[in-house]
């Protein structure tokens, strides 16, 4: 297996994009390779076969979402009550509205997993552990609410982005991401 870490982030996230533009279907070492602009074989030299490519996708897919450590520390200042709450969900929707990509990639993964149990494992483990990083983190920060608040704030916002960017115009009369999701920490996270 190839060593260069640089170009193997690339081919992962060439796979993203072709997951997000194809489906798991278009997804092939030569669909990576073409996507990531390196001769044909290099994707192959990379990953051992299709499952380990999938598997790796779904790691790439929760890195290209975290934010930046600026991002964790400000996320610790200021107050605990729920207009900050609402400001950081905004940012969070905002970040993954911003990788569109990955977004849809996930989802294509998540699909995928019902007919393949190896990558079902793998991806449920990497989801949960990520949402219990997202509540122990909310309950360091001090914020409204505790693990039943980040699950349900996890489960609306997933799918306001999911929503805004396959069927926009369904959700558009209701007013702006940002309104929507004041609108759900209002009612999902308790009062100050």
């Amino acid at each position: 297996m190839a060593r260069n870490p640089e170009r193997r982030a690339a081919l992962l996230d060439a796979a993203l994009g072709v997951l997000a533009d194809e489906g798991a279907r278009g997804l092939t070492f030569r669909a990576v390779d073409a996507r990531a602009g390196v001769p044909t074989g290099t994707a192959s030299n990379y990953f051992a076969n299709r499952d380990g490519l999938l598997d790796e996708v779904a790691v790439r897919a929760y890195e290209r979402f975290m934010p930046a450590p600026a991002e964790w520390e400000g996320a610790l200042q200021g107050t605990r009550d729920r207009a900050r709450l609402t400001e950081l969900m905004r940012g969070v929707v905002h970040r993954m509205l911003r990788a569109p990509e990955v977004h849809l990639a996930l989802l294509e993964l998540q699909l995928e997993a019902v007919r393949r149990p190896g990558l079902r494992e793998g991806l449920t483990s990497r989801v949960r552990e990520d949402l219990d990083a997202n509540i122990a983190f909310h309950a360091r920060a001090g914020m409204p609410g505790g693990r039943r608040t980040v699950v349900l704030l996890y489960l609306a916002l997933n799918w306001l982005v999911t929503e805004h960017l396959t069927l926009p115009g369904v959700l558009e009369p209701e007013g702006s991401v940002d309104d929507l999701v004041a609108a759900a920490v209002e009612r999902i996270a308790p009062e100050d």
